[in-house]
């Protein structure tokens, strides 16, 4: 079986393919690791596909190498979730193709996994990012709420560069779910990781693909994805404004019996605004709790995942079925 299995997403990267491919073989081939290359064309507009098509012709009998064309620009999710199910191999690494994710970082990757069996995934994150403030500010924002409102732990840096073992793969591919957040799949999983840090390089060739307002429907969709705590924002509002009329309706009557000011109309009026308006959110509150469970049913997602089960010998597995037919 071969020894890692590359998944590389791409979009536009017509100048970066066949340079991404020589890198990873230049640094394992050394190292008499096997490795297979599935590159996953996104529905590239320039050249990714005529690339792609020369590099598998060039290598055709001489190295692994796999090739997923798109009908269409599906996203980097699904292109990742093709890959995934396409590659064969003992470990599994993702890796983009611009060459900014070294192939020496994922040869660290792998004599992690080789030294330690029990550690299933090796995941790099930057220590040092190259870009402007605000970006690092929104993102450093992302995190720290995401981290709030949802239950699976996230860390602040980790990317999709990673390589994993089969029990990984295999539990990644059980999250059925269309809308797909790559960062949010790994963190529900879970698995014992080993995070080491990184420096991304510049781009080999072309242009990021991604901008501010791509991220950003990216932050959302990882929030909407695993949080429900915004379809109880209704009931929480609904509380502040129960308390707020009760509080108002006390003041308005203790500084009016101070001040001797009889109480007219509008204090009536106000607190019954405030009441029905709590009450109204309240009932939304609770359309919420219920849509919540709904949704997350919906998703499909495993209730549990198995890392390891350890079964005894035969005679040992059919004492244990003897006592349960008993």
């Amino acid at each position: 079986m071969t020894d890692v299995s590359f998944v590389i997403p791409c979009y536009n990267e017509e100048g970066n393919v066949a340079a991404i491919f020589d890198a990873i073989h230049a640094v394992f081939d050394p190292e008499g690791i096997s490795v297979e290359t599935v590159f996953v064309n996104d529905g590239s507009k320039d050249g990714t596909k005529e690339a792609l098509d020369r590099l598998y012709k060039s290598c055709s009998g001489k190295a692994n190498i796999r090739v997923i064309h798109f009908s269409r620009n599906f996203g980097k999710e699904a292109a990742i979730l093709a890959g995934l199910q396409h590659a064969e191999a003992a470990r599994y690494c993702l890796i983009d193709a611009d060459l900014q994710q070294r192939p020496e970082v994922a040869l660290q990757m792998y004599r992690i996994l080789d030294e330690d069996p029990e550690k299933d995934m090796a995941a790099a994150y930057q220590e040092k990012r190259h870009e402007g403030k605000v970006l690092s500010f929104f993102k450093k924002c992302f995190y720290g709420l995401i981290n709030r409102m949802t239950n699976v732990p996230f860390r602040e840096g980790a990317s999709d560069f990673r390589m994993f073992r089969e029990n990984v793969r295999s539990a990644i591919l059980s999250m059925t779910e269309y809308y797909r957040f790559t960062k949010g799949i790994f963190a529900f999983i879970g698995f014992d990781t080993v995070f080491i840090p990184y420096e991304a390089e510049e781009r080999h060739s072309g242009k990021t693909s991604w901008s501010f307002t791509k991220l950003f429907r990216y932050a959302v969709e990882g929030i909407l994805g695993y949080t429900t705590k915004p379809l109880l924002f209704p009931f929480t509002l609904s509380v502040i404004l129960f308390f707020a009329a009760v509080i108002y309706l006390v003041l308005r009557l203790v500084i009016g019996n101070a001040l001797h000011v009889p109480a007219d109309g509008s204090v009536a009026v106000i607190t019954l605004i405030l009441a029905l308006a709590s009450l109204l959110f309240a009932v939304l509150g609770i359309f919420g709790l219920y849509l919540s469970k709904t949704y997350m049913q919906g998703k499909d997602r495993p209730v549990y995942i198995v890392k390891e089960i350890l079964e005894g010998n035969k005679n040992d597995a059919d004492s244990e079925k003897g006592r349960q037919d008993i």
